[in-house]
């Protein structure tokens, strides 16, 4: 295919692709590692000054918040990789109606998400499978945490379409200021105050305030795009587009949310069934899931950083510098996670600890889950990084399906049936398969994609 036009204005379509994926990546990784605190931290101090019990609590509690991820990855990196592609394209006027959209999808959406948990939260936390024991820790935190998720939202588009403008550095901050604010307040509001868990809770609101503010001071700031009061108006054309584009992503996440609905039942139920009991096993997989976030919150930080430069460059149809940054993110990928799935195999005893003490039979079930359930760990970062990959290129389609391969097609069904046949320990053996799975079918995609572009 003949090569249409070569952009030379904008860095991303010359600039060596090692050092663009430098430049974008570590902000992102950085400000995703620090966003994921938000989580790690509350179950950290409310191990320590609560109990197992806290945490078994906050894990209940986590589906609300991936659910609200999913709402927040859906508008914003459907935004900035719309964004990015009219950039490549030179369409500066439809790149600045996608930022105006993308900011009034935020607030709408955020609104009627707040409204929507506050109305239901008690059911919601039954269905997410919260026992008598944990209930009233689960309402107190989430009752709170619900009012800071339209900041989350705004706060992360906002972050990933400053990102796309090419200030990944700001990106950067505006994540970590919140998440160091949050971790100052913890301990002060749970151990100094007696807050408990409502103290975490206001923490973490307090701390998405503080990144809000600093977000939406980037409408000031923007440098490839100049803003105008009639780019922020909502168009169900709009609307579609840049959902289709994030669609991945947010598909990843409600993925993410059956899950942990499905095995927070699976482990209550068959929990009760074993010498663990229901509590146990519900608080293992809070920590193990909480630690893993924090390895894929790095492996986003590098799809994130990788966004810019796959969609520009792809609009610009410069598929050579497509395919080095796709090969080199997963290269990146593929160390990170190696090196996680080492400490979690070696030290699982050292990494449970930091987050509040149990009986011997709450270690011994945390470091069989940890063992088992991550075993093919890096697997699922490919897949991951793969499903972002075609949402970049704007075939958000086959990104939506492919990110649906592991969590729905794969691993959900297994949850469900294993255990029938193993009880509790058939649970550990769900996710190396779907990794396993989900990776054999993305690598024929991936494949067949690659084949298919030509300078």
């Amino acid at each position: 295919m003949a090569q249409t036009y070569v952009t030379t204005e904008n860095p991303l379509g010359y600039e060596k692709i090692s050092i663009l994926l430098r430049k974008f990546a570590i902000p992102s990784i950085i400000a995703m590692l620090v966003s994921s605190l938000y989580n790690v931290v509350d179950q950290i101090f409310i191990g320590q000054g609560v109990g197992f019990l806290g945490n078994a609590a906050t894990n209940v509690a986590f589906p609300l918040i991936t659910i609200c991820m999913a709402i927040t990855l859906t508008i914003s990196i459907g935004s900035a990789a719309r964004f990015s592609l009219a950039l490549g394209r030179k369409q500066e006027d439809i790149a600045a109606s996608v930022v105006g959209c993308g900011f009034c999808m935020m607030v709408l959406f955020g609104i009627i998400y707040v409204v929507f948990v506050q109305t239901f939260l008690p059911r919601l936390l039954l269905i997410f499978g919260a026992t008598p024991e944990i209930f009233d820790y689960a309402v107190t935190y989430t009752r709170i945490t619900t009012f800071g998720m339209p900041l989350l939202i705004i706060t992360n588009g906002m972050s990933n379409l400053a990102r796309a403008d090419g200030s990944p550095f700001y990106s950067m901050i505006t994540m970590v200021i919140g998440a160091v604010l949050n971790t100052i307040l913890d301990p002060l509001f749970i151990f100094v105050f007696h807050l408990g868990v409502a103290g975490a809770a206001w923490a973490t609101v307090i701390g998405q305030a503080a990144s809000f503010l600093f977000a939406i001071r980037y409408f000031k700031l923007f440098k490839r795009v100049r803003l105008h009061k009639n780019d922020f108006t909502l168009s169900l054309t709009q609307i579609r587009t840049t959902a289709a584009m994030g669609m991945s992503n947010g598909l990843t996440q409600l993925a993410m949310t059956l899950v942990q609905i499905v095995m927070n039942r699976s482990l209550v139920y068959y929990g009760g069934l074993s010498i663990y009991g229901s509590e146990i096993p519900l608080a293992s997989s809070g920590i193990v899931m909480k630690v893993t976030a924090i390895v894929f919150s790095i492996i986003i930080g590098i799809m994130q950083g990788m966004q810019p430069i796959i969609g520009f460059n792809y609009g610009a149809k410069l598929y050579d510098r497509v395919k080095g940054t796709y090969k080199l993110a997963i290269t990146c990928e593929l160390i990170i996670s190696c090196t996680a799935l080492f400490i979690f195999q070696v030290f699982p005893h050292r990494i449970l600890a930091i987050f509040g003490k149990g009986n011997d039979l709450y270690y011994e079930f945390s470091i069989l889950f940890m063992r088992s359930f991550l075993l093919f760990m890096p697997l699922g970062g490919i897949q991951a990084i793969s499903s972002n990959f075609f949402a970049a290129i704007g075939k958000p389609i086959k990104g939506a399906l492919l990110s649906l391969t592991r969590q729905v097609f794969f691993l959900i069904p297994l949850v469900i049936i294993l255990p029938i046949f193993f009880g509790i320990r058939g649970i550990l053996a769900t996710a190396p398969i779907a990794d396993m799975t989900a990776f054999i079918v993305v690598l024929f995609f991936i494949i067949k994609e690659m084949r298919s572009m030509h300078e």
